[in-house]
């Protein structure tokens, strides 16, 4: 059996939807790696194939045209290996199969942050976006090395992004009023974000997905870290609008936690600070606020984009 050559999202998911069509693939391939795979469990969320192993293994298979997303797990797990004070995948193996590569790594132990963060006391959530802003910083402060080698460089990156900013958020359905303020943010944006500044390792999406959750005797802490598809390097700022969007969702005490976790004072919050994280917010790749901003309705709560930024990072 041969996987085949996907070139596009939509092809690609009416296919992975039946698993008798790749599912003897995997099996073939952790037995050529020698990993027991007796009762495979298929992850159903995430855009790569991703398929439990016996032996708290996973395996990560990517489709041909999302390569650039296996170049950057692979290298963010070599370059963070033990640089760390939470647990991330170990490398154990990688491949590649009929233009797939693939990468089997192994499952760390929590449970994922969606499944738990709703029904988390406040001060509970208040404390994990503290430890959320406190390993965006700890990523950010290991030397980026062969990660600075991804493309697109930052600049070149955010050039584009605000370029295509007001057409991306038009189809999106953002509101006319505040489509209104996106010229004059985006030309602010090309002088408050810093282009050319030393660049740091960016994750792109510290959202509940994407971390795991463990009880301890005090109630529920941040315990694993895990994928690493779309990584980057470039200005530390742009890791907070995720966790901003999805779980501060306007709360003061949620987002002074985030804040201090991450090392931003008091003093430093100010106009321009929450200016450059709005456009931080809509330049982001996967930004999407009519969807991603966890604030009850919003959209009638602010009639431009400064007061959204002041609702969504409220002093």
């Amino acid at each position: 059996m041969q996987l085949p050559p996907i070139t596009d999202y939509d092809t690609y998911r009416a296919w992975r939807s039946d698993t008798s069509r790749w599912l003897p693939v995997v099996r073939e391939i952790a037995d050529g790696h020698g990993l027991p795979c007796t009762a495979p469990h298929v992850f159903a969320t995430g855009t790569n194939l991703v398929i439990g192993l016996d032996g708290d293994l996973i395996l990560k298979l990517f489709p041909p045209f999302l390569r650039g997303q296996f170049i950057s797990e692979r290298a963010s797990l070599k370059e963070l290996r033990g640089r760390l004070g939470l647990p991330i995948p170990e490398l154990v193996a990688e491949g590649e199969r009929d233009g797939w590569p693939y990468l089997a790594i192994t499952r760390l132990s929590g449970v994922v942050g969606s499944e738990v963060w709703p029904a988390l006391p406040e001060a509970e959530k208040e404390r994990v976006l503290g430890e959320i802003g406190a390993v965006i910083a700890e990523v950010q402060r290991v030397p980026p090395g062969a990660l600075l080698a991804i493309e697109p460089r930052w600049d070149g990156f955010m050039r584009t992004q605000i370029a295509r900013c007001r057409a991306r958020h038009v189809r999106l359905g953002m509101p006319a009023k505040f489509l209104a303020g996106f010229d004059d943010l985006l030309r602010d944006a090309a002088e408050l974000i810093p282009m050319h500044a030393p660049p740091v390792i960016l994750v792109g999406e510290y959202i509940p997905e994407n971390f795991l959750l463990a009880r301890r005797a005090d109630g529920w802490h941040v315990a694993g870290l895990f994928d690493f598809g779309d990584v980057k390097t470039g200005w530390g700022e742009y890791d907070l609008p995720g966790p901003s969007a999805f779980m501060a969702a306007g709360h003061p005490r949620r987002v002074r936690s985030l804040f201090d976790g991450f090392g931003i004072a008091r003093a430093d919050v100010t106009f321009a600070l929450k200016r450059r994280l709005m456009a931080l917010m809509l330049l982001h790749s996967a930004s999407d606020p009519l969807r991603h901003i966890c604030i009850p309705g919003w959209p009638d709560q602010a009639s431009d984009l400064v007061q959204l930024q002041e609702l969504i990072w409220p002093d």
